[in-house]
């Protein structure tokens, strides 16, 4: 082994040929600043001393954790010093129990056994007690937090706590071999398949398309619940068809991605991108899809149509809401006025006609969507205005696809009467 004098001097030679090489005097001395600039690539030793000092930490950070067997050695002791009687069927914990814990479960436990956490979890019970396996399920998911925080931010290149696309890509393709739900998968499809998944993260922590996501917003959200879900091995099929990530999903997107492709060039045209769906979106709202949608000289490629489907899918949430707005926000105004709603209304009013159908008046339609959202000004509708409303999917849906316009035209008939239903149940 090394010894100490070794590594000194080591550590002087390092400091004189660094000092050299930046050009610093001998009394410089490291003062800390408020702010350091980055290192850029050309201070690939500063760039290396960075990344060997982040993973140094976070190794650090890692061993701080409670690993397997400190945490069946805290459960032991949770259930040896458990305080009767059981509320129902659960074990309980006094507070003066809990502080017994403490003691013995040793320096890493001592974050856990706060009395702000034992009141936090205070239910009901008339001894004051709290149930011992709700406080070990909230130590076991602070310790997964923690492990998932350290996990991702190995790939947070810069170390400013976010990810691009390509640390998230990186991070999803070295999970694949961990969750036995995707073991299916040819490696062929990986690419897709990360893109897929990485698609889902920033369509909705990245709205805004700034190329990166914060690692605490990734935690924060269910997406990686959804994910890591896919290690168990039981996992029913329900609960594969509804979760975007699992093999069945994400073969189904890609699937349907390359149906809609009938000239095979791996790229989707407008009148191939007509086809999506019921097939009754209106030509008008796929025009301004394709002028706001990143496209290659007039087609759009796989990401681009991933973020569509997760709009057209998810139309209920803000993001969604906030893709679909500013392709209806003709005038580029932030605001859909009468003219915006009469511009794409036309559209399934067309589309009526070709169908045999006697078209609705716009006025009408008009009206009814003004009387849905009740906007702040009675002149226009925000994005905001939408969300507020609860009812912004119903208007984005009625003004630019003919199905969902008929299927909003005829609820009354289409949904059973509850009384009539109760009647018959009588």
């Amino acid at each position: 082994m090394r010894d100490e004098k070794d590594e000194d001097d080591e550590m002087e030679e390092f400091t004189k040929l660094y000092k050299e090489w930046k050009g610093l005097g001998d009394n410089f001395s490291n003062v800390p600043t408020l702010f350091t600039k980055l290192p850029s690539d050309k201070d690939p030793l500063l760039l290396k001393l960075r990344e060997e000092s982040r993973a140094v930490f976070l190794q650090r950070r890692s061993r701080e954790l409670l690993d397997n067997d400190e945490l069946q050695k805290l459960w032991f002791l949770l259930d040896k010093n458990h305080t009767p009687p059981l509320h129902g069927e659960e074990q309980m914990i006094s507070y003066q129990d809990f502080l017994l814990v403490a003691a013995e479960a040793g320096s890493k436990c001592q974050p856990f056994f706060q009395a702000s956490v034992f009141s936090k979890l205070m239910q009901n019970d008339p001894f004051g007690r709290v149930p011992i396996m709700q406080f070990f399920n909230y130590v076991m998911r602070k310790v997964w937090l923690h492990q998932t925080r350290i996990g991702l931010s190995l790939y947070d290149v810069a170390g400013q706590g976010y990810l691009k696309e390509s640390d998230l890509e990186n991070y999803i393709l070295e999970l694949i071999p961990t969750l036995p739900q995707l073991s299916g998968l040819e490696r062929t499809f990986y690419s897709f398949y990360v893109c897929t998944a990485v698609r889902k993260f920033f369509f909705f922590l990245d709205p805004l398309r700034t190329g990166r996501i914060k690692i605490q917003d990734v935690l924060a959200c269910s997406f990686l619940d959804d994910l890591l879900e896919l290690r168990d091995e039981d996992l029913s099929k329900e609960l594969q068809e509804s979760n975007w990530f699992s093999a069945p999903s994400a073969l189904r997107v890609y699937g349907q991605y390359l149906n809609l492709d009938k000239d095979r060039n791996g790229m989707l045209s407008k009148q191939e991108l007509a086809r999506y769906g019921t097939g009754t979106l209106t030509d008008v709202f796929l025009d301004r899809v394709f002028q706001e949608c990143l496209t290659y000289e007039g087609e759009m490629d796989y990401k681009t149509y991933l973020d569509f489907v997760l709009a057209m899918e998810n139309r209920r949430e803000p993001q969604a809401l906030r893709y679909l707005f500013r392709i209806l926000d003709v005038q580029h105004r932030g605001h859909l006025n009468v003219f915006s709603l009469n511009f794409f209304f036309r559209a399934i009013q067309e589309q009526m006609k070709l169908h045999g159908q006697e078209p609705v008046s716009f006025q009408d339609v008009n009206d009814e969507i003004f009387d849905m959202v009740k906007p702040a000004d009675p002149l226009k509708l925000t994005l905001q205005d939408l969300i507020n409303s609860g009812k912004g999917d119903t208007v984005v849906s009625i003004l630019i696809d003919l199905n969902d316009f008929w299927t909003y035209e005829n609820r009354e008939y289409l949904v059973p009467d509850l009384s009539e239903q109760e009647g018959a149940s009588s």
